[in-house]
């Protein structure tokens, strides 16, 4: 088993939090030694990680600088820690992730220590989850589902206005406004919701846009949910596309499209399913019934973004489905299964669900209703 060195905090790391399961909002030290578990923690989180992560062996940082100070050390630094520790395990080299920091390799390098990053994942019992991580996913997915829900019922209680402005309580019902009433929800059960997606019509065929300004009935809206868990810090990602009023004839068809390619996808996730064939049979459906891809009068439109993603620690991890993307799908991988079709001209359509994969078919554990119309 290889010696792991990582040294990060686990509120942004989600291979520190991985690793140790308890968010510490300062850098420490991480050392698998010969598949034995230590974390360096300072006199004020020393308590409580003893406490919270009680398969780590639980070291004070605060003892290895007073020993390096008595051993004539100016520097205490984590780099000197570290190497103080390795030293009494007699370990001299380790593997460290590709996003090691600079700085601090070139440190422990000058003092002796063998750094080589991990080329592949850092951990790779990552990308298939647990039957406990499952249920962190699914409590996560239920937090997106309750601000959907408010999100649906801003809607519904929303009038049309002039050139079909939406006005909610005698107001404008703008992007910002319904955005803040979903993370208002999210945060109510216990989530955090950043970067939350409500963009109509033609803002919405840009699939990365938060949206702004007034929404407008009768035209799509994408409402893109991906909350993180303030507990556990797994995420949850669903999406959904409504009509305030009446959808054309045109986006009608793209909706039922869409919704049509998703099942098609999911048919396909399943272990063994390599990742690129779901997001190639998606592609080449959407060929099928007429809706091309590619770059229209100096705008990308159809289908250009990958049919999924991992989701866990991270809202966007591996295994990727896409036309790049390697591999074949194994029991335990989390995945979204979220094709979109974007035209200026009718809007933006996308649907997103999160799939459990199995030997068999895909357990679906999202389950928000798919309506066009509110």
């Amino acid at each position: 088993m290889k010696n792991l060195l990582m040294v990060a905090d686990s509120e942004h790391d989600a291979n520190m939090l991985y690793a140790v399961g308890m968010f510490v909002p300062d850098p420490f030290i991480y050392l698998r030694i010969r598949g034995r578990e230590l974390i360096v923690m300072n006199d004020l989180e020393i308590d409580r990680a003893r406490h919270e992560a009680p398969h780590c062996r639980v070291l004070s940082l605060s003892h290895y600088q007073q020993k390096l100070r008595r051993e004539g050390e100016k520097s205490t630094g984590l780099a000197r820690v570290a190497r103080s520790i390795l030293r009494e395990h007699r370990v001299s080299k380790v593997f460290v992730p590709a996003t090691f920091p600079y700085g601090l390799a070139l440190e422990l390098r000058d003092l002796g220590v063998r750094i080589k990053p991990r080329k592949d994942a850092f951990f790779p019992e990552r990308e298939e989850k647990s039957a406990d991580e499952v249920k962190k996913i699914s409590a996560a997915l239920m937090m997106a589902e309750v601000g959907l829900a408010e999100a649906m019922q801003a809607l519904k209680s929303a009038k049309i206005g002039k050139n079909r402005r939406l006005v909610y309580h005698n107001a404008p019902l703008t992007a910002e406004k319904l955005r803040s009433i979903i993370n208002t929800a999210v945060i109510q059960a216990s989530g955090l919701a950043n970067h939350t997606i409500v963009a109509g019509g033609e803002q919405a065929c840009d699939p990365h846009e938060q949206g702004h300004g007034t929404l407008r009935a009768n035209e799509p809206i994408i409402l893109d949910v991906f909350p993180r868990s303030q507990k556990t810090g797994y995420f949850g990602d669903i999406t959904r596309t409504v009509v305030k009023g009446r959808a054309s004839e045109g986006v009608r068809k793209l909706y039922e499209t869409v919704f049509r390619a998703q099942k098609t996808a999911f048919q396909l996730v399943r272990a063994g399913t390599p990742t690129a064939r779901i997001h190639k049979t998606v592609q080449t459906f959407f060929a099928r019934e007429g809706y091309k891809t590619g770059k229209i009068e100096g705008r990308m439109q159809g289908f250009f973004h990958g049919t999924g993603h991992g989701l866990g620690l991270e809202v966007h991890e591996t295994p990727r489905l896409n036309a790049t993307s390697t591999g074949v799908l194994k029991a335990g991988h989390v995945v979204t299964v979220e094709p979109g079709l974007y035209y200026p001209e009718l809007g933006g359509v996308r649907i997103e669900d999160v799939a459990l994969v199995t030997g068999k078919n895909p357990r679906n554990l999202t389950q928000f209703e798919k309506v066009l119309e509110i």
